[in-house]
């Protein structure tokens, strides 16, 4: 068994108290994490504020070279950390491995990324002021925290820790207490790549490491993905102090398949909407509005594809579902399976618990149909292998349907009509929006959503202005 340790200053830093971190396969304990108390987050973040008068000095091609290396530093361990990511979160490995791929794209973007800042900064700006002269910078906002979800270890944590660097932010990390296994690996990583001691700190524990990291006056910004209630908690939290905040949270997003859609096409798309991790991706298109017309055939060809998914040790070569990554998660699920049968809703595949002869924590994958707009399964999040369904006549009443949520995280459109498909994704309210492919995140793009989805975005140029604040040097002209 592992022994986590916080990383702190450039060195593993001992706590009073740890807890176990299980495989929810097998519910074996494959490591201990520390409970960071509030003096634990307090050194961390000292350690930070030690490290940022250098470290933001620095050019952004140095930092981006940083950030190549440590690419480099997770390709040579890329096995290691997805066997971290299933035993931790019960992930299929080989969904597992295109995360630490992903993750490593997401640093070689950021690296090339900071090296074309350089040459703008002091960007001359053109003003009516004949007598005076104005130039643009980037700097950093200082001391960021980052709180990363279980759904996605390593993957989230390049999505915020790559372009905080590549801007010249110091960090402190607090990564969920699902998955602290394969974020561990990451203060050997920064070691490796002889990063200066206190630009990255990692403080592990609960909700309340959390908390004390969220409210620490020296903290300037706060990233933090997860659910919509904590995420709405940490922006009353850091209100009072006027802290730059990024969050992106829950979602319930629709996938659209047209009557003139490749139902080949449409059927994967559905799958991988939602099956996908076991459905604990914010971003699951959990909702399918299909055209009546086609609804019959479509779903037929679903149950086909479902009846061969059954959930199985997520180590497996063959896996495509594993168990939900914790029991708080399964149990969760499990309330809503309950709900559906007090609403008596139709179940096409699934409804239950899934009987494993050893592990407890498995969802079968469930479709229900003509499901009605009232329903708490079509409004509220879920975060498992859930899909229901509903079907449209007209695109109009398809659009109104999708809109028709709380969330606007993301959403998929099905059709052979690129016109329609167009005017289709502009209508909706979504952050993200894929048309006739998977849901395929790539470093270069936006990534965050609309309405009680979250506030600002991750992943492109968009990104690392996240970690940036605009300031302007204005003088008398020809000085």
């Amino acid at each position: 068994m592992t022994r986590i340790e916080n990383y702190i200053a450039g060195e593993a830093k001992p706590v009073e108290a740890y807890a176990p971190s299980f495989n929810p396969y097998n519910q074996e304990t494959i490591a201990e994490y520390p409970l960071s108390g509030a003096a634990d987050v307090d050194n961390a973040v000292a350690s930070a504020n030690r490290a940022l008068r250098d470290w933001r000095r620095l050019s952004f091609s140095q930092r981006g070279e940083y950030l190549d290396r440590i690419a480099s530093e997770i390709e040579k361990r890329s096995e290691t950390i997805a066997q971290a990511i299933t035993l931790s979160g019960g992930k299929p490995i080989s969904e597992a491995r295109f995360d630490v791929l992903d993750s490593i794209d997401c640093y070689r973007y950021y690296a090339k990324l900071a090296r074309a800042q350089d040459a703008q900064q002091n960007t001359l700006v053109e003003t009516e002021a004949d007598d005076l002269s104005s130039r643009t910078r980037r700097e950093p906002v200082g001391v960021v925290a980052l709180i990363t979800p279980w759904n996605f270890p390593t993957v989230t944590t390049s999505w915020k820790l790559a372009p905080a660097l590549a801007a010249g932010c110091a960090v402190v990390l607090k990564p969920s207490e699902i998955t602290p296994l394969p974020e561990s690996y990451l203060a050997e990583i920064c070691a490796a790549v002889e990063l200066p001691a206190g630009v990255v700190n990692i403080t592990y524990g609960a909700g309340e490491t959390g908390a004390e990291l969220v409210r620490h006056p020296d903290v300037r910004k706060v990233s933090f993905t997860g659910s919509t209630e904590t995420g709405g908690r940490i922006a009353t939290a850091v209100a009072a102090d006027i802290k730059n905040l990024s969050l992106e949270l829950g979602g319930k997003s629709s996938i659209i398949v047209c009557e003139d859609a490749d139902l080949e096409l449409a059927t994967s798309a559905v799958i991988g909407g939602i099956f996908f991790n076991n459905g604990q991706i914010c971003s699951a298109t959990s909702r399918l509005l299909v055209h009546e017309s086609i609804a019959p055939a479509l779903l037929e060809r679903l149950a086909a594809e479902v009846a061969g998914m059954k959930p199985s040790d997520p180590s497996a070569e063959d896996s495509v579902l594993g168990p939900l990554a914790c029991r708080a998660q399964f149990d969760k699920v499990s309330s809503y399976l309950e709900v559906a049968k007090e609403e008596g809703l139709n179940a096409l595949t699934g409804g239950n618990a899934h009987a494993h002869p050893s592990c407890k924590l498995m969802i079968e994958p469930t479709i229900y149909t003509d499901v009605p707009a009232s329903s708490r399964l079509w409004n509220e999040e879920i975060f498992g292998p859930v899909l229901c369904c509903r079907t449209f006549s007209s695109d109009e009443e398809a659009i109104r349907e999708a809109n028709n949520c709380e969330y606007g995280l993301a959403a998929t459109i099905i059709s052979s009509d690129e016109a329609r498909a167009d005017n289709l994704a502009f209508e909706l309210e979504a952050g993200h929006i894929w048309i006739n492919t998977d849901q395929r995140v790539l470093a270069e793009t936006s990534w965050g959503g609309m309405k009680k989805s979250g506030i600002g975005r991750e992943l492109g140029p968009w990104g690392l202005a996240a970690f940036t604040e605009i300031k302007h040097i204005t003088k008398p002209s020809g000085v």
